[in-house]
């Protein structure tokens, strides 16, 4: 049984505002976090060049009536939940190349940033507080000096630093900032590894996601704009990204088997809109749809596919829509990586192009009620409830020792 962590006060920091309209790790374990103890989730604090690029912009708006003096910041979401927005502006400094340099100016914007949050310690009188971090390398790379919380962690959830604005002074500061944490949790096992380099209290926690909406046992129409494609359909549902998708994979089953239709729900980048794979007509582009909506593709597909690209952006990632997927029962096709070995006793993990049609075409013939149920049960157990389990369990071994 799991030790829960009840009664702390745990304060939350990140790249994601509370108010950002995509779907965020930090705020699913804020809110799983805030069953049993008090949170502050902190917004990244407005920055100089956010301000002028999007002065006109509501939320730009909002943080600088917070910053003047106009509006309070410290917003109550639920009971033991509160969102904080900084009364401070931080200077945008990621131009700067020395790296030296950059710390200099960064210490003095988490300074600014510290001196807030303290306001909304005091207002809510958090004692011994938790400092969880999520993948937050500059804006609170300090914070542990500056807060002295009673326990730092640093969550990882993306291999950040493969990004060209983080790699820049990422590639020194990170290893230094999950070392001078107390513990390391991460959503994957490539994450968990690469923070254990640097700090051997490094925790592999899983990644939770909101199945709720795919697990319903209504039986829906096919989509209007989808009805009458040919079975069977291959489906892929997520944005369509050339740094992160293969369009050769695509390409390659769509053109080895034109008797399949290849269904992609999402919205395309600029090389997907002009590549190739516009030119098959047994390709059909369907666009960005609404969450909502997404259960209702996924149950029209008689195969879902991951192509994925390896490389440094996506070797970490934890793709949630695989457990999307399974959790509605379907059969799914997906490139095999590290963090996919997690699910390779309930997922196809395909090595090549050619792997793809060979794969989709078992699974076709094997599909069964049976396979559909077992992958609904495994999909079911990768909860933010018991993702955040796995972090109280990590903070548990950490001071026990």
């Amino acid at each position: 049984m799991e030790n829960k962590i009840t009664g702390r006060d745990i304060i939350v920091v990140g790249q994601q505002p509370w108010d950002t309209e995509i779907g965020s790790n930090c705020k699913n374990i804020a809110l799983e976090f805030s069953k049993h103890n008090r949170v502050l989730y902190v917004n990244s604090p407005l920055d100089r060049i956010t301000l002028w690029r999007n002065k006109q912009d509501i939320k730009t708006r909002k943080r600088l009536e917070i910053i003047q003096g106009k509006a309070d910041g410290l917003v109550p979401i639920q009971p033991g939940l509160w969102n904080f927005y900084p009364d401070c502006m931080v200077e945008s400094i990621n131009w700067i190349n020395h790296t030296g340099l950059f710390s200099f100016f960064n210490r003095i914007n988490n300074r600014k940033l510290a001196k807030s949050i303290f306001k909304a310690v005091e207002k809510l009188g958090f004692k011994d507080f938790i400092l969880f971090n999520d993948n937050e390398m500059f804006k609170g790379f300090y914070l542990n000096d500056f807060l002295k919380p009673a326990l730092s962690i640093y969550y990882s959830r993306d291999y950040m630093i493969a990004v060209d604005y983080w790699k820049k002074h990422g590639e020194k500061l990170e290893p230094l900032l999950i070392a001078n944490n107390d513990l390391c949790v991460a959503n994957s096992t490539f994450l968990a590894e690469y923070c254990a380099q640097f700090n051997p209290a490094s925790f592999d926690v899983g990644q939770g996601c909101d199945l709720d909406i795919f697990v319903e046992d209504k039986v829906k129409p096919a989509p209007a704009d989808v009805a009458s494609v040919k079975r069977p359909v291959i489906g892929y549902v997520g944005a369509l990204q050339s740094i992160r998708l293969d369009k050769e994979i695509i390409a390659h089953i769509a053109a080895s088997k034109p008797e399949w239709s290849v269904v992609l729900v999402g919205p395309e980048d600029d090389l997907f809109k002009d590549s190739n794979l516009h030119s098959f007509d047994n390709v059909t582009f369907t666009g960005i749809k609404p969450i909502s909506q997404l259960p209702d593709y996924i149950n029209f597909f008689d195969v879902c596919i991951n192509p994925q690209l390896v490389n440094e952006v996506t070797i970490g990632n934890y793709p949630r829509k695989i457990d999307e997927y399974l959790a509605i029962g379907k059969p799914v096709v997906a490139t095999n990586t590290k963090t996919m070995e997690t699910f390779k006793d309930f997922v196809y993990l395909a090595e090549t192009k050619e792997d793809y049609v060979l794969l989709i075409e078992k699974a076709l013939e094997e599909n069964s009620a049976m396979l559909q149920q077992q992958r609904r049960d495994f999909a079911l157990q990768h909860t933010w409830e018991n993702s955040v389990a796995r972090i109280y369990n990590a903070i548990n071994k950490v001071q026990k020792t």
